[in-house]
């Protein structure tokens, strides 16, 4: 396919980026963290039973080790592939 062609330059335009699945779910992690600490303060204040703070750090404790989870694997593949013989 000629590149220069105005079908590819409109194919390129349309295609999602290799961040787009990521960028939701970090907006997801925010979302989950803040939910968590407003659950926190309110608990603090008298606002929340200890029941929905115990289930706010819960699910904050879940969505950081699976950020951490992921960046881990990320790390392994750069290495491996720093690793591969050119």
């Amino acid at each position: 396919m000629d590149i220069r062609s105005p079908f590819a330059a409109n194919l390129y335009a349309q295609a999602k980026t290799a961040t787009s699945p990521l960028a939701a779910k970090v907006e997801e992690f925010t979302t989950r963290i803040d939910a968590g600490e407003a659950t926190a303060r309110s608990a603090m204040t008298g606002g929340a039973d200890p029941h929905a703070l115990v289930e706010a750090l819960a699910s904050s404790q879940m969505a950081v080790e699976t950020v951490a989870t992921v960046r881990d694997r990320v790390v392994e593949a750069y290495q491996e592939i720093l690793r591969m013989p050119i």
